[in-house]
């Protein structure tokens, strides 16, 4: 049996849903660190391939049809996208990795953005690394999770497109990701499996977050 996110006895669901539910604004893109926003209660960060569904997936969380943009171009985003509910909880929208359309360096900038903010964001509960179901865990990803296990920043996967994987194979996706991450030091042993079309998995995955929130205090 797999370790997912699903239990519908879990306390958390309801409060999950009521966090989400929230009046959730924009509140800054920030291309460097020296432009983030103040440290304001917890936060979550989402990252993940170029084109794998980060602004679906911020969208469905939220209940939002257009709090993130979507595009169809690989690597639009290509800065730290900040989203808040209330001073509780920001979620991040990290640039995408991978195949991004843009100069050598101007990809060396965001990188080293991006390692300045795992290592100075005290804040930082967890970062949630989105991986496509119909893929797996290629090398790119694994770049991102040696990256984070070096930081030492707390993180989970989040499958995405489930909806596009066979009922019959998703058990033996989930089952290869957590053989993938299972020696790794910062990786939550839980996966969860969504899909931004059907809504699926996002009850669990609201409620991971809650409870992330209220263990933090």
């Amino acid at each position: 049996m797999t370790d997912t996110a699903s239990d519908a006895t879990d306390p958390f669901l309801e409060t999950g849903r009521l966090l989400f539910a929230g009046d959730w604004q924009f509140v800054t893109a920030a291309p460097t660190v020296e432009v983030l926003p103040p440290m304001v209660g917890m936060e979550i960060a989402l990252a993940g391939r170029s084109n794998v569904g980060k602004s679906s997936l911020v969208n469905a969380l939220t209940g939002r049809k257009a709090l993130a943009r979507t595009s169809v171009t690989p690597g639009r985003t290509q800065e730290l996208i900040f989203f808040r509910v209330g001073p509780e909880l920001s979620l991040v929208d990290m640039p995408g990795y991978g195949f991004a359309k843009a100069p050598k360096e101007k990809v060396e900038a965001w990188t080293h953005t991006i390692k300045a903010y795992l290592r100075g964001r005290v804040n930082l509960a967890r970062v949630f690394v989105l991986i496509d179901s119909r893929h797996g865990i290629k090398p790119v990803d694994e770049e991102i999770l040696d990256l984070l296990d070096k930081a030492a920043v707390s993180y989970a996967i989040i499958l995405t497109k489930s909806d596009q994987v066979k009922p019959t194979a998703l058990p033996h996706v989930i089952a290869g990701v957590q053989e993938k991450i299972k020696r790794r030091p910062a990786a939550y042993p839980v996966v969860f499996p969504t899909s931004s079309q059907t809504g699926a998995g996002f009850p669990e995955l609201r409620a991971a977050v809650a409870r992330l929130l209220h263990e933090q205090g």
